[in-house]
């Protein structure tokens, strides 16, 4: 760790004790609104909470990226999807039901009470449950995030700690290592709003998978 304010401290969470720690610190900085590096089972994303308008603001502004591309939530169960959103398609329950945990985003349509700003997203939600057991801990502890990945928009996507930091540790408080990942490929982006199901993006898992669950899927 370290003691400057102005850099983000780190934890080694290879280490259970700083690992504990690690969570521990993550938490209360997103409590009080500030942003957190932390890995998932794709990229290094970059964290705040996602129900402080302010905080996602922040998030959006260190990375150089604009309202119209709206950040996605993190969720630490796939039960939390039902609380955010004002409905499941049967499709979206079938892909998440394959797929979760695991790199796919769905976009759904959020439930209309809900007191966040995650940008100009039109009365959708983009959730995924990230299949990583740090991510997944510190989403026990402060339900949802609104994560994007760790890097400056236009860069290429962080696939380590240090390479978060490079791009966005002056803007975080807390950094969780949790080693280098495997991919650099972002998660997959399924639009379930319409009638048929349809991908966004294309990323960690392929198309052709994806139709095995749900054959009515375009591209």
């Amino acid at each position: 760790m370290t003691d400057s304010p102005s850099v983000a401290d780190v934890y080694d969470c290879s280490d259970p004790e700083a690992r504990a720690a690690g969570l521990a610190a993550a938490a209360a900085a997103i409590a009080r609104g500030d942003l957190v590096l932390l890995p998932t089972d794709t990229v290094y994303g970059v964290a705040a909470d996602a129900f402080t308008p302010s905080a996602v603001t922040g998030l959006l502004a260190a990375k150089n990226r604009g309202r119209t591309m709206p950040v996605p939530v993190l969720v630490g169960e796939a039960s939390t999807l039902a609380g955010l959103v004002l409905t499941t398609p049967l499709v979206a329950t079938r892909l998440a039901e394959a797929f979760w945990p695991g790199g796919l985003t769905l976009v759904l349509e959020h439930a209309p009470s809900l007191a966040w700003d995650l940008g100009d997203a039109e009365g959708t939600v983009a959730v995924r449950l990230p299949d990583d057991d740090i991510a997944r801990d510190l989403l026990r502890r402060t339900g949802p995030l609104a994560v994007s990945s760790a890097n400056r928009s236009g860069r290429p996507a962080a696939t380590t700690a240090d390479a978060a930091i490079a791009q966005l540790g002056m803007h975080a408080a807390v950094v969780l290592d949790g080693g280098p990942r495997a991919t650099s490929a972002p998660s997959t982006i399924v639009d379930c709003t319409g009638p048929v199901p349809r991908v966004l993006r294309i990323g960690a898992l392929p198309v052709e998978r994806l139709r095995e669950v749900v054959p009515e899927l375009t591209d």
